[in-house]
């Protein structure tokens, strides 16, 4: 199904991009917010975007169409990435009150403990940061679509590298994603 036939609002998925809205309409391209990656433009003549069925949608709602806590999830993710809302992220109730205890190797040095409150807060500080950056190389008019896609891949690569701290995330939907086995 080329990119022309769906409507706006309904729900898509990109084999690279993931799941989306789609949210304008021109004679060559379709514009689709990814939660993840920010809106793109996708040629109509691309094939590989595929119309997703949506089991839980409201009575009367056609298939492919978003339902409420998708465009709920789709207008936060706006507001988080271009009105600066701060998203509430928790720690995990197991961490609350924690400490974070940095050995050495040698027993002549001192161990070091840090809240690990205060390490969370520095790690949402660092995945904030991440995302003024996606979004300033996907809104730069100088970088090619070539370089912003090299750029926005090492940027994924970083996220796959944090993955080690997603054990300290309350809510899986915020943890880091990296790649997903793509190469």
């Amino acid at each position: 199904m080329e990119t022309t036939d769906y409507q706006i609002g309904a729900k898509v998925e990109h084999p690279q991009f993931g799941v989306g809205v789609v949210t304008k309409k021109s004679l060559t391209t379709t514009r689709v917010f990814f939660l993840h990656k920010g809106d793109k433009d996708i040629a109509n003549s691309f094939t590989g975007l595929k119309l997703i069925e949506d089991s839980h949608l409201p009575e009367g709602g056609d298939k492919g169409q978003i339902s409420l806590s998708d465009l709920e999830k789709v207008f936060s993710g706006v507001l988080r990435r271009y009105a600066d809302f701060p998203e509430t992220v928790e720690i995990g109730d197991r961490w609350k009150k924690g400490i974070l205890i940095l050995r050495p190797g040698s027993d002549q040095l001192k161990a070091k403990e840090i809240p690990i409150d205060n390490f969370f807060k520095k790690i949402i500080l660092i995945r904030d940061r991440l995302r003024v950056l996606e979004q300033r190389i996907n809104s730069n008019e100088r970088l090619g679509e070539e370089e912003k896609m090299n750029l926005q891949q090492y940027i994924t690569r970083i996220y796959g590298s944090l993955t080690t701290f997603n054990v300290l995330f309350k809510h899986k939907e915020q943890y880091f994603v990296g790649e997903k086995g793509e190469v």
